[in-house]
């Protein structure tokens, strides 16, 4: 096991000006973590994770394993393994021959190669399947190959880049559950990349979100969502996605169409006269009759069972803005009703400057 940093670590390619695919990332995971590098396409995350397996050039800054300076060191001197979205697999051998085939390369003996497949194979539940080849398993099984011979080579460090992209949906879930358990098993440190911030949050000991090659906010799963340090850290994170609008501030608070926010006094300081208003869709309800609130007009009812989730418009301004509300799955509205919509929670109400999209103080 052990303790990865980045340390003001960039990656440019070339262009006029050049881009930098990462740009001065400083990020430390612990010995033993499992971090998850998430953001939408093209925000560095898959490069970050390249830097550090030795697949692309650190141009600027450094990656250190533990005390050690990998930032020039081979990739095969850097201890660690990769797992793919893609498996490849050789076709040809068995899966025994697959996870062992690393380890035949490094002169191993044959008892200790054995002896480390059999294990890997009992942790992945693979002791059925050793003499198959990979055209006899299926997308779940080949990932558990693929996952097995980076653990028989028994590394300092797991990298996986989007592992899980082409499972269906039913054994994406199944598998990233098995992933987090063999990790809390091992206590290697992971690091993972994903563009899915559901499986993001459901993973990792940690979550490092990235834009455009910078790293916005590394923290717990439960922060991310309760404390978001933007606006694009807010509505990247959580599904549906928090609802964002820039709204008019005065008399204590943020105001809708028939709806007033109060704030406090700290956030009204420092928001001058627009403020960018977050709400998730689960701190919204539809109000009853002759309760204060916004109207919306409904455009869509997503029925999920017990939920329901509500898209509609509602006016903020002379504009009409689009809102998600979560309803009572057994009693949905009907599209184009108009229904009165009210805060349930204020308390979990954010408040993000109009113009840098940084969260406003509360106190």
């Amino acid at each position: 096991m052990a303790e990865v940093s980045y340390r003001r670590a960039s990656r440019l390619y070339p262009g006029s000006p050049p881009v930098r695919a990462v740009d001065e990332l400083d990020l430390t995971v612990a010995d033993g973590e499992f971090l998850v590098l998430v953001g939408p396409s093209g925000s560095g995350k898959s490069t970050a994770l390249r830097m550090l397996a030795g697949l692309e050039e650190v141009d600027e800054g450094a990656i250190h394993i533990d005390d050690r300076d990998v930032t020039d060191v081979p990739p095969k001197n850097r201890d660690i393994a990769m797992v793919f979205q893609s498996y490849a697999l050789y076709p040809h051998m068995t899966v025994a021959e697959n996870m062992s085939f690393a380890l035949k390369l490094k002169g191993e003996s044959k008892s200790a190669i054995a002896e480390r497949v059999r294990h890997a194979a009992d942790l992945l539940e693979l002791t059925p399947y050793l003499d198959r080849k990979p055209k006899a398993l299926s997308g779940g099984q080949r990932q558990r190959v693929a996952m097995g011979r980076a653990i028989v080579r028994e590394p300092s460090v797991f990298l996986m880049d989007e592992p899980l992209s082409n499972l269906d949906a039913k054994l994406r879930i199944e598998t990233r559950a098995n992933i987090a358990s063999l990790q809390d098993r091992l206590g290697t440190t992971t690091i993972y990349v994903t563009h899915d911030q559901v499986e993001a949050m459901t993973m990792g000991h940690r979550v490092a979100v990235l834009k455009d090659g910078t790293l916005q906010q590394c923290d717990t799963p439960r922060n991310l969502y309760e404390r978001p340090v933007n606006a694009f850290v807010a509505g990247f994170i959580g599904s549906p996605a928090m609802n964002l609008k820039t709204v008019a501030v005065g008399d204590g608070g943020a105001h809708l169409d028939g709806l007033s926010v109060p704030l406090p006094r700290a956030t009204l300081a420092s928001s001058g006269d627009t403020l960018t208003l977050g709400v998730r869709p689960e701190s919204l309800r539809l109000a009853g009759a002759g309760e204060d609130g916004a109207a919306m007009t409904v455009e869509l009812v997503e029925e999920l069972g017990a939920d329901a989730y509500v898209h509609g418009t509602v006016r903020v301004g002379k504009q009409a803005e689009r809102f998600v509300v979560r309803a009572d799955g057994r009693t949905p509205p009907k599209l184009g009703e108009t229904v009165t919509v009210a805060i349930t929670r204020p308390e979990e109400v954010h408040a993000f400057h109009a113009d840098t999209g940084l969260r406003l103080p509360t106190g």
